[in-house]
């Protein structure tokens, strides 16, 4: 386990004059560059930053956290995890207590009340399960013991060291995924200082403990992401072979509808989508068959908050069964 610095004054200290050690501490190439490049760039302490990383470990639960995500089961396991009636109530509960930001958000960015209220409640369920790994100590057994994606995760270190001296958050206090996202919605670190915003208007970006400021900062994460207002997110196509065979691995859309529908596309009746839309058929495993949908552009957006097409269609479903229970 890190054994990290103990209070937000011990983080700043970051920024004070290096003081004298009676023995280096010794890092591998890899930290000593990290170090490096946060003394260069954002005038980190080298001396602090060494003993921080020094003293680490890695984490071998947050390595075997990784390697087997929910999104890697088949649709038929994954979205009863998270289409249940408890979160639906919950999802209800939360909306109405939160009714007045809720339409603050879908009035000031276009992202509809359910949508947000399903982000919040497939991450966190309502701010119920935040994480029990600590942030720090997630990123760096990731950046750093992880070569598979350790490039990412050493950006979301730097990212992180730099949003808690920002913020004045606690280093050694905040927990969250084995990913190390954090708060309501599960930012990330630089999703965290590029999204987040202060929607209550307090002073603070609080997306640890704030319902608030998480419903706004969703809400900006969608429409910064290139939300459409008032335009579909998926619709469920029949099933049958010429659908299947349009079905294909990856996000992007390449097609439009009109040049789907020209391979072979079978729209339900009176479907009433726009020829030119991007548009691309996804498939979703059940125990026998398949479901086929057709992901619009505001799908592809979903996925920009979790890259899974598994992700956005559970948070497609559960804010449809939000919309018609409220």
């Amino acid at each position: 386990m890190l054994k990290l610095l103990t209070t937000t004054a011990a983080l700043l200290t970051l920024l004070a004059s290096p003081q004298a050690h009676t023995q280096a501490a010794q890092l591998d190439a890899e930290q000593q560059a990290f170090v490096d490049e946060l003394v260069t760039e954002h005038d980190f302490n080298a001396e602090r930053l060494t003993e921080l990383l020094a003293t680490a470990e890695p984490n071998q639960a947050i390595l075997d956290a990784i390697q087997r995500p929910w999104e890697a089961k088949p649709w038929h396991q994954y979205h009863p995890i998270f289409l249940t009636d408890k979160r639906l109530q919950a999802g209800l509960k939360f909306w109405q207590q939160h009714a007045e930001a809720l339409n603050q958000a879908e009035h000031e960015f276009g992202v509809p009340a359910e949508v947000i209220v399903a982000i919040i409640g497939v991450e966190t369920f309502y701010g119920s399960y935040l994480g029990n790994y600590q942030v720090l100590d997630a990123l760096y057994t990731l950046g750093f013991h992880y070569p598979r994606r350790s490039s990412f995760f050493r950006s979301e270190l730097k990212e992180f060291m730099l949003l808690t001296r920002e913020e004045g958050l606690p280093v050694d206090e905040i927990k969250g995924s084995y990913a190390g996202a954090m708060g309501y919605g599960q930012f990330i670190s630089s999703s965290y200082r590029h999204y987040a915003i202060d929607f209550d208007g307090d002073g603070v970006r609080d997306l640890l403990t704030n319902p608030v400021d998480a419903i706004g900062s969703v809400a900006n994460y969608f429409v910064r992401n290139g939300w459409h207002a008032n335009e579909a997110v998926a619709i469920e196509l029949p099933t049958n072979s010429a659908n299947a065979t349009l079905a294909s691995d990856g996000l992007k859309l390449t097609s439009t509808v009109a040049e789907l529908v020209n391979d072979g596309l079978v729209l339900p009746q009176n479907s009433n989508i726009a020829p030119d839309q991007k548009a691309k058929v996804f498939r979703f495993e059940q125990p026998d068959d398949a479901d086929y949908w057709l992901g619009l552009h505001n799908f592809y957006v979903i996925t920009r908050y979790n890259r899974s097409p598994l992700y956005a269609m559970v948070v497609h479903q559960f804010s449809q069964q939000l919309a018609a229970a409220r």
